[in-house]
């Protein structure tokens, strides 16, 4: 063999060795050592003492001039109609400003005069004429009048009309009223 060939043959030997070399050094240099566990502490029962609740010592820092002041401003979430709840007393008040809103519930049940009534297995029906001369069909179940009386019952003979109403002693009173079928002689 050439020198060359020779000392190439001992550098790769001598790079094997040293190779070798540190493989059997790293797993001696990477023992972990334990320490063994600490004794443990022995235990001293302290008297309880009453403590004043902490107060913080923390301090707000004034604003700054390069920050915005958004108190004086309007909140951009809040509804622009504030909705407030009605008491029963103001509800009923505001019923009695309401009437009336059909021709129908402004007159006295009294001044209707029932003209006809015709019977209908799905429900009979009935003709009333007001004092102006104007006539409404009627069903069971509409209301009329200037109280609101529901109609309850409409046969051959009549209406029967429940209206309900407070007293003096302001007590709901019910009152039937029957409007009778005029018959010619």
């Amino acid at each position: 063999m050439t020198r060359i060939s020779r000392r190439k043959n001992n550098v790769r030997l001598e790079l094997q060795l040293v190779l070798l070399a540190i493989l059997m050094l790293v797993p001696l240099g990477c023992k972990k050592q334990e320490n063994p566990p600490p004794p443990p502490a022995p235990k001293v029962v302290q008297p309880k003492l009453v403590l004043q609740k902490a107060v913080s010592s923390v301090k707000i820092a004034p604003v700054q001039a390069n920050q915005m002041d958004f108190s004086t401003k309007k909140d951009p979430f809040k509804p622009y109609i504030s909705v407030k709840t009605a008491t029963t007393a103001e509800l009923a008040r505001q019923k009695q400003a309401m009437k009336p809103l059909l021709p129908l519930h402004s007159f006295d049940i009294s001044q209707f005069r029932l003209i006809g009534t015709v019977t209908d297995p799905k429900g009979n029906k009935a003709m009333v004429v007001d004092p102006a001369g104007k006539g409404y069909v009627l069903k069971a179940g509409m209301t009329i009048g200037k109280n609101e009386g529901k109609i309850i019952r409409i046969d051959t003979t009549g209406i029967d009309v429940v209206e309900q109403f407070r007293d003096d002693n302001n007590k709901i009173r019910k009152e039937t009223i029957r409007i009778p079928l005029l018959r010619k002689p």
